[in-house]
């Protein structure tokens, strides 16, 4: 299995690095600083950046598969979705006529990229999330979330879009609650490791392609 990487520098990006070499797969990575990664040795590095079509395409060269952990570092308005995605999309597209088009691209999103994603919550929360965290501490972050929702949503690619609400650096539980239309009731958190268990899994399964899935404790 050949994985072309995005994000592999951060938290989550780095958890999938370490589950895809321990699965035994050949990981192609796009990193601005190679010579600081920690796996650079296992890994195949493209040095330069995902707003750069050049290295994006040749990151996903002859992938089976591209995982995203790409994502603001801040609250404030970094546009590094809205940027990249549309890039990473296109390279992927322009795979279409050779004889292994690269097609499956699984990303890290957020619970708050949909209108939709609280309906489940009661209702005092869902005020509270949508008008206090989502419109506002949150308010370009989502933003770039709903961007890439959009992108995905119309790239023709077999794509999944996991979507937790806030991360965690915690150890893994090992379960956790799924759910294709809303945030699952109460879903406030979960540990960036079970949610790299989660994409992971989504490699191999058919279940949630060309969809968004919700993920909580």
């Amino acid at each position: 299995m050949k994985v072309a990487l995005f994000g592999a520098s951060g938290a989550t990006g780095k958890l999938l690095t370490q589950r895809c070499l321990a699965a035994g797969f050949d990981v192609t990575a796009l990193l601005r600083a190679p010579e600081t990664f920690p796996h650079r040795e296992l890994i195949h590095a493209i040095q330069g950046s995902a707003f750069d079509p050049a290295p994006v395409s040749q990151t996903i060269e002859g992938a089976d598969v591209v995982l995203s952990a790409l994502g603001a570092n801040s609250l404030r308005k970094e546009d590094v979705l809205e940027r990249a995605v549309p890039q990473i999309i296109a390279a992927m597209q322009q795979t279409s006529t050779q004889p292994k088009p690269v097609r499956r691209i699984i990303v890290l999103g957020s619970a708050g990229a949909l209108p939709t994603s609280l309906d489940k919550q009661p209702a005092w929360r869902r005020w509270i999330v949508q008008n206090i965290v989502y419109n506002t501490f949150l308010k370009w972050p989502v933003a770039s979330q709903i961007s890439q929702w959009n992108n995905l949503s119309r790239s023709g690619l077999d794509w999944t879009m996991v979507m937790p609400p806030m991360l965690t650096n915690t150890p893994a539980h090992g379960h956790y609650r799924i759910d294709g239309d809303a945030l699952p009731p109460n879903g406030s958190r979960i540990s960036r490791e079970d949610v790299a268990d989660f994409m992971m899994q989504q490699i191999e399964s058919p279940k949630w392609i060309r969809k968004g899935v919700y993920i909580t404790w």
